[in-house]
């Protein structure tokens, strides 16, 4: 019999509503605690702002500055799992003796730390995490991705933490835990602040091109298109052979060009090339005949064409929202759950709809939780009492067939709180951050396959084994070792596993209650679900390039791994839902997650605005000013959001112009954005003549939500907030030495993740993990290694 849905009470804020939707779409049942007045987003956008954040959740309304407001909220959180807390000052009052609960704190900095109390906004957060300093031209200002991501970033790891909060409260009581979003943003931005921690040096913003693969953004006959040259021989000559075919390949059928180190040196004539033949094209015919051809291109599309998309509409992902002026359609949820039944129908609830909830008594199932041992299939054995804590993920163990970041993304946070992930891997399927050049970041040669710092981040506190896949001997192996795992991870395309004969249902047949979490692209089914995809690609598909510019003519686009890190913070999510449900049903599952439904659900209010959505650089819908300064140094930038008349005041006063707080055209959000050439002038002459961190000081001081723009090296060395929460950590690798790794952005304070110990070497693991978990004989290893399995 199924437990009941987990109650999820929210206070709300921008860094955690996105949690308590996700929340929603996995089934939990959230109660949106509300001021008299309305959650502010009621008045957001329109409306549409609440729309998209609290449809599907409860709503209850409690004035918590009343004498007996946080009476009201204690007797609320009585019957609740979870707090999803994104208050300033937190609700510990309320919470506090309520062991049960799990109670996660949402903050732009984090609750410890000299900067923990600053204030924090989506591009100040951006900025001071370091995403500001990867997004722009080089010779430009920096530039923020659109929809709010530093506000979603931190929104997901919380959600991540509050199933990791269940996940331990079958072993003890609930806990508090701590979200940051800058640390968020800072274990997020791909290889922002590898290249410095593994190479010596700050990447330039890259403008429309990947600073580290062969592809970029280029313009169509009617817009634009994502794509390159792929990340393979095989890709690289099948679009040299449509060149040719088109007459369009210039030199490029030269032998030289064959050489890929030759083609990233020379890149902009590439690129030309390239260019030419793509720029006659109308951009959603040339993605179809690219795809044809098994090339990675997208055309790049804006929200509101997103339902005329056929993949999208096909796997049913868009939900219909019952509000009092009518249906609207906005965007679903980033994977279906459970058991691939999805959320479409959602109800946007009024103020105090549920004030009955406040006077219910508590459930006896959530004011004592469940300690008893978990179903069988699912053992969480009692520790003993002189035993250490453990994270809450000790005890799964997980196959990893992934590769490059997506994938390796999302079993490294699972590894990092405490799951066992067994990396499959070999030289006859090497991970491309293991041995391609252009992603190799090292100070040594780039031959060594267990030095390079992008492989090396991503699968700390994994084992690595040896195994070639593409023999009947590898497959049998494989077998055996699903047959002992709880999860299995992979990031191939749609149709691999299956021939393989590693389908779900053939996976069943080994394992009957296994956690099954496919990552490809597109997902597994659908007209489209054999299309090629990169992070830039999906990207592209999903609205989120498009909205990446100052103007429809001015389109920058996301050019780092932003999408496939959401896929993997997403299939994190996904893998330790289904655990949870696993435990409470004893069933299995395949999570079908398809990579553009998850960073398309990260889109926000895009679709719900409409056509009226575009390219608005650093700039906010409604506050004013709002922007990156250029202040005193090389390529240096404050992030500034003045978000009511009272900051701006403040503000005139920090730059000595108190005269522009009370001047018709400036004295009003809206005025300011008709002025905004006067109000960004003010602004920037006092920028130019500070230091960006001495500037944010001043402002921060009077309560001004303001940050330098943090690039890898300011991160690491310079960044208080960080260093203070110890945010990266020193482990020495066996073959690369000691170095420093990005750190995990959620603290479980009673049981706490974390680096347990650096990447495995190329197959170190082999031979105990086949002994160990799959329980074969020294003699079978021996016979498997003298044929070329095992290698």
């Amino acid at each position: 019999m199924s437990e009941p849905a987990p109650r999820v009470v929210e206070l709300s804020s921008p860094f955690a509503r996105f949690a308590g939707r996700l929340l929603v779409g996995l089934g939990h049942e959230v109660v949106l605690v509300e001021p008299p007045e309305g959650d502010e987003t009621r008045r957001e956008q329109g409306g549409d702002a609440f729309v998209h954040w609290h449809a599907g959740k409860r709503s209850v309304t409690v004035d918590l500055a009343a004498p007996d407001g946080t009476a009201q909220l204690r007797r609320l959180l009585r019957g609740a799992d979870i707090l999803l807390d994104g208050t300033e000052h937190g609700a510990e009052a309320a919470a506090e003796g309520l062991d049960q609960l799990v109670h996660v704190r949402v903050t732009p900095f984090g609750l410890v730390g000299p900067r923990s109390d600053w204030q924090g906004t989506d591009l100040v957060v951006a900025a001071l995490g370091g995403m500001l300093a990867q997004v722009g031209d080089p010779d430009g200002p920096p530039l923020r991705l659109p929809e709010n991501q530093a506000e979603q970033l931190a929104g997901v790891n919380a959600a991540i933490a509050a199933l990791l909060g269940l996940r331990a409260r079958r072993r003890g009581p609930g806990q508090l835990i701590d979200v940051s979003a800058q640390a968020c943003v800072a274990a997020a931005l791909e290889a922002g602040a590898l290249a410095y921690l593994h190479e010596d040096r700050v990447p330039p913003r890259p403008g429309s091109v990947h600073p580290l693969v062969p592809h970029g953004l280029f313009r169509a006959a009617d817009g634009h298109l994502g794509g390159g040259l792929g990340g393979s021989p095989r890709m690289w000559d099948a679009l040299l052979d449509w060149l040719r075919e088109e007459k369009a390949d210039a030199d490029l059928a030269e032998p030289r060009w064959q050489d890929p180190v030759e083609r990233k040196k020379h890149q902009e004539h590439v690129f030309k090339v390239v260019q030419d033949f793509v720029g006659t094209r109308p951009k959603a015919e040339f993605a179809r005949q690219a795809q044809a051809r098994k090339l990675p291109w997208a055309a790049v599309d804006l929200p509101h064409e997103l339902p005329d998309n056929p993949q999208l509409a096909a796997r049913d992902f868009f939900t219909r929202v019952t509000t009092p002026e009518g249906e609207r359609t906005d965007l679903g949820f980033p994977f279906a759950f459970p058991e691939g039944r999805r959320r479409t129908e959602l109800v946007a609830p009024g103020p105090g709809d549920d004030q009955g909830l406040l006077d219910d008594p508590p459930p006896a199932a959530r004011t004592e939780p469940e300690l008893e041992p978990a179903p069988a299939s699912v053992p969480v054995p009692e520790p003993a009492a002189d035993e250490p804590v453990r994270p809450a993920l000790d005890g799964v163990r997980v196959l990893d067939l992934t590769w490059v970041l997506a994938g390796p993304y999302c079993t490294k946070i699972l590894a990092d709180h405490g799951a066992e992930v067994i990396k499959v891997e070999s030289a006859g399927r090497p991970d491309p951050t293991r041995f391609a050049p252009f992603m190799h970041l090292s100070r040594d040669p780039h031959t060594d396959p267990n030095t390079n710092g992008y492989f090396n981040e991503v699968n700390r506190n994994k084992q690595s084994i040896a195994l070639d896949t593409r023999t009947e001997e590898g497959i049998a192996v494989l077998r055996d070792l699903i047959a002992q795992c709880d999860v299995i991870v992979e990031n191939f395309s749609s149709t691999v596993m299956t021939k393989l004969g590693l389908g779900y249902e053939s996976l069943c047949t080994i394992n009957p209650d296994i956690v099954y979490v496919s990552m490809s692209g597109m997902g597994h089914t659908g007209p489209r679900n054999g299309w090629v995809s990169y992070a830039d690609t999906v990207s592209a598909s999903s609205g989120l390039t498009g909205l990446t510019g100052w103007g429809p003519d001015e389109v920058v686009g996301v050019i780092y791994g932003h999408g496939d890190i959401v896929a993997g913070l997403q299939a994190a999510l996904a893998t330790i839902a289904a655990l949870e449900h696993r435990a409470d049903t004893g069933r299995g599952q395949h999570i079908d997650l398809s990579q553009l439904e998850a960073i398309a659900a990260h889109m926000g209010t895009s679709l719900l605005r409409g056509t009226e959505v575009g390219p608005a650089g650093n700039t906010h819908p409604e506050w004013s000013p709002q922007g990156v300064y250029r202040s005193l140094g090389a390529d240096r930038w404050l992030a500034v959001s003045v978000r009511d008349d009272t900051e701006w005041t403040a503000l005139c006063e920090i730059i000595g112009r108190p005269e522009l707080a009370t001047d018709e055209r400036t004295r009003t959000a809206e005025a300011r954005r008709r002025e905004s050439a006067l109000v960004d002038g003010a602004l920037g002459t006092w920028a130019r003549t500070m230091s960006a961190d001495a500037a944010a000081e001043l402002l921060q001081a009077r309560g001004i939500p303001a940050g330098a723009v943090q690039d890898g090296r300011e991160l690491v060395e310079h960044d208080p907030q960080l260093r203070a929460r110890g945010f990266y950590v020193s482990k020495e690798h066996p073959v690369a030495g000691a170095f420093l790794h990005e750190g995990v952005p959620i603290t479980l304070t009673r049981t706490p993740g974390g680096i347990r110990e650096p990447a495995p070497v190329l197959g170190a693991d082999t031979d105990a993990v086949l002994r160990d978990v799959a329980g074969l004989t020294p003699e079978r290893v021996q016979q498997l290694r003298a044929d070329g399995v095992l290698r």
